[in-house]
């Protein structure tokens, strides 16, 4: 397994001051899925190999899209992810225990044969081409496309009774097999109480999410995790959230007339204009990404991950994945038995994950713990304040010196626009809160690797996360000396 690892390592460039400074779009593994909120790797990878060693056992207990996970375990450390989120710690488990070509591979091809002559034809022509996008204006189809290829563009054609009486067949459908989703009165996300399923989705693209959900029920149970992660990574290009693009290039005054595909954004966002798209073809784009990830093997294939921190500890496991609330999970953890703790918790009010996660959670069918969610939510009937959230954090840090060791360290990918949402982390470096043993030792700037749609149009958006770098009293410093030399270190508190 080590020699493995290493060949991996080789074939990328080794995390660097530099790296962190100019990090890399996510590609790989780490474009599967459009989880919210990830962060580049490039950081995660530098405090992992300057902060540990082979064998360390590394916790991140807000899991996330499982970054932090695959980088720790690609460098032999031992590795604890717990998150609330169901989604968060299936595509954690998928990262750092890939499976097997073959098996995925043949189970597309299964899904294929089966599936996509049945979906297919309902977006079937009346001369038996099959539509690849439905252009729709509030309640009024425009526009129906069919995919070009290399030599021909894409054809546009205006919609006749025989499209409109097949789209009616589904009008009514709704999905037999997704939970009924809960949504809050959120108005930060564009959500309501009484937001249904069908206002997001088509009756025709929840037929077929349950062709495809009923069909991956019946596969090797080796595959169908995987492949239910591939259906929620593509879920969003099948809603009605996928809104058109229009008057492309007008900054620089020449607006182009062509329309064109956007995406789901963030939030339930329903824009009047917007696509029904394909939904075998959102799935099978998906699926391929995955294909294409693991066709070469992967050094992490065949990984296995202890469903308790009792088998964890007890077995000396290499990972273990739980979906808890980490409030409780970490009193459950040995006292001085972490040796890094590297997290990117929540950041208050910036992103609802339980709440912007709710479609591909209802996906999975899985019921998330909304009330134990670490988080300032618009949604006044969750009762998550700031107060609350103060609170919490703090006794998120008290836990965590706890269970550092006593040479540990702590690193914490945050940010925030309120003042307010500091101050867990403005008690902790002035010594005000008297159950932590951690030590501030700096911090620098975490920058993101690719654009933000949401933060780049917001007013005051942040720009780049703050990574705040804590030791326990025995922390060897000479560890911190690489992350020193990252442009924009600084000893003093963000500002």
């Amino acid at each position: 397994m080590y020699k493995q690892l290493t060949l991996e390592l080789t074939n990328n460039p080794e995390p660097s001051p530099q790296t962190i400074t100019h990090p890399t779009g996510y590609s790989g593994w780490y474009r599967l899925h459009k989880y919210w909120g990830k962060k580049p790797h490039e950081p995660l990878a530098l405090a992992i190999q300057q902060l540990t060693q082979e064998n360390d056992i590394i916790l991140d207990p807000f899991v996330g899209s499982g970054i932090a996970a695959r980088e720790s375990r690609l460098r032999n450390r031992r590795f604890i992810g717990i998150d609330i989120n169901p989604i968060a710690t299936e595509l954690t488990k998928l990262l750092i225990s890939p499976p097997d070509y073959p098996l995925i591979r043949q189970a597309f091809l299964s899904l294929e044969k089966t599936l996509k002559p049945q979906i297919n034809q309902t977006y079937q022509l009346n001369d038996g081409r099959i539509a690849s996008h439905y252009l729709w204006q509030n309640n009024q189809l425009r526009q129906i496309w069919l995919s070009g290829n290399r030599s021909t563009s894409r054809l546009e054609l205006p919609p006749t009774p025989e499209d409109l009486k097949l789209i009616d067949t589904f009008s009514t459908y709704q999905s037999q097999t997704i939970r009924p989703p809960k949504f809050f009165a959120n108005s930060r996300i564009n959500a309501t109480p009484q937001l249904s399923l069908s206002d997001l989705i088509t009756g025709r693209a929840q037929h077929n999410l349950d062709l495809i959900i009923n069909q991956i029920n019946q596969l090797p149970q080796a595959a169908q995790p995987a492949m239910k992660l591939c259906l929620t990574a593509a879920s969003g290009q099948m809603t009605k959230m996928v809104f058109a693009v229009t008057g492309r290039g007008k900054t620089n005054g020449n607006p182009a007339k062509k329309i064109e595909v956007g995406s789901w954004v963030i939030g339930y966002w329903r824009p009047p204009l917007h696509f029904e798209v394909n939904v075998w073809n959102c799935f099978e784009r998906r699926v391929i990404k995955l294909l294409n990830a693991i066709k070469n093997g992967d050094p992490l294939q065949g990984s296995t991950i202890s469903e308790t921190l009792d088998q964890f500890y007890q077995n000396n496991a290499e990972c273990s994945i739980i979906c808890a609330p980490c409030q409780a999970e970490l009193k459950k953890l040995p006292e001085k038995s972490i040796n890094l703790i590297i997290t990117d918790p929540p950041h208050s009010d910036r992103i609802p994950y339980l709440e912007l996660s709710e479609l591909w959670n209802s996906i999975l069918g899985i019921e998330p713990n909304f009330d134990s969610e670490i988080v300032i939510s618009n949604a006044k009937e969750r009762a998550k304040t700031a107060t609350l959230y103060n609170q919490t954090m703090s006794a998120f840090f008290a836990d965590c010196s706890s269970i550092l060791r006593d040479d540990g360290f702590l690193v914490l990918i945050y940010n925030a626009r309120q003042q307010k949402s500091w101050a867990f982390i403005k008690q902790l470096i002035d010594g005000s809160e008297p159950s932590s043993t951690l030590n501030y030792l700096g911090q620098f700037p975490c920058n993101y690797s690719a654009r933000s749609v949401v933060q780049d149009n917001r007013k005051g958006s942040l720009k780049h996360d703050i990574a705040l770098v804590f030791g326990n009293p025995n922390a060897n410093l000479n560890k911190i000396s690489q992350l020193k030399t990252i442009h924009g270190w600084s000893d003093t508190f963000p500002h």
